[in-house]
């Protein structure tokens, strides 16, 4: 039982040797392009929303094609007077292929996300749970430094209600969201 126990522990900690470039650090700009709100399962027409804002993540590869991810983000817009702020933190699977100097990948990914608003003194902010699912293409620039052509997510979050200056909102969700990001990756 113990050597199997030793073969295991061995086993684990030999993945990140196998993975060519172990650890990926990304870092951009995104486009988060929200769309209608849905109210009790009814979509609120007008309301999508374009902000603008960066997409921070790291990736461990255990193995070539395997690896796990943690992705960070903020974007903003000006929302009828209202400073808008949303926040998404989320991790999970990653995998890739590379081509010669391209590396294609795809990722699931699940977490939290934060949706604040401020005008006229009066602020507001809600959490929630968002679910990822994409992918993007990387070009080698040279061991170190390669460049993020293009990720392209698709986003649905959900908030609980509610309430600020009086006012309780219900529970909402989105689920016709999409994000494009593009950026330097640096494979440490």
């Amino acid at each position: 039982m113990k050597k199997c126990l030793l073969l295991i522990v061995v086993g684990l900690l030999s993945l990140p040797v196998m993975a060519q470039d172990a650890v990926e650090v990304f870092g951009g700009y995104q486009y988060l392009h929200n769309g209608n709100i849905t109210v009790g399962g009814v979509s609120q027409p007008g309301s999508s929303q374009g902000y603008n804002g960066y997409d921070a993540s790291a990736r461990f590869n255990f193995a070539k094609f395997i690896g796990a991810e943690g992705d960070f983000s903020g974007s903003y817009a000006n929302v009828s007077g209202v400073s808008t702020h949303v926040y998404t933190y989320s991790a999970g699977p990653v995998v890739s292929a590379q081509v010669g100097g391209i590396q294609p990948f795809a990722h699931f990914l699940f977490g939290g996300t934060r949706l604040t608003g401020s005008a006229s003194g009066v602020s507001a902010s809600t959490n929630g749970y968002d679910l990822m699912v994409g992918g993007g293409i990387d070009a080698k620039v040279n061991r170190l430094l390669w460049i993020r052509l293009a990720q392209v997510d698709w986003l649905y979050s959900h908030f609980s209600g509610f309430s600020a200056g009086g006012v309780t909102t219900p529970s909402f969700s989105a689920n016709q969201n999409f994000r494009i990001a593009a950026g330097i990756v640096l494979h440490l």
